[in-house]
């Protein structure tokens, strides 16, 4: 094996590496959003985490942040709870800060 080839590999893991922790770290970011929401929206308990579960969920429908903050957007508004998207970008920005620290601390 080259050098070059010992590189290419090392890149290889590195970046499957940094892809994990970037998957884990969205994912513990839905549950922190969900719990979140859940309180907005007056739930506790179990239900709190099954809510926390679905948003966790409503992530893998398609690549972004997209199809979270719809689903978030529709059930503040069944609800009747006035929260902007601005609102909820801001706090996916900062869950993902903490998640991500977290994921990097192990």
């Amino acid at each position: 094996m080259t050098t070059f080839d010992k590189r290419e590999e090392g890149f290889e893991k590195r970046f499957a590496l940094d892809e994990e922790q970037r998957f884990k770290a969205l994912a513990r970011r839905n549950k922190k959003l969900g719990l979140w929401a859940a309180q907005k929206l007056g739930l506790s308990g179990d239900e709190a985490a099954a809510y926390a579960k679905d948003v966790v969920i409503a992530d893998l429908e398609e690549a972004g942040d997209d199809d979270v903050i719809r689903k978030l957007t529709a059930d503040f508004s069944a609800k009747g709870v006035e929260v902007s998207e601005h609102q909820i970008r801001r706090s996916m920005d900062e869950f993902y800060a903490a998640a991500a620290a977290e994921v990097k601390a192990g």
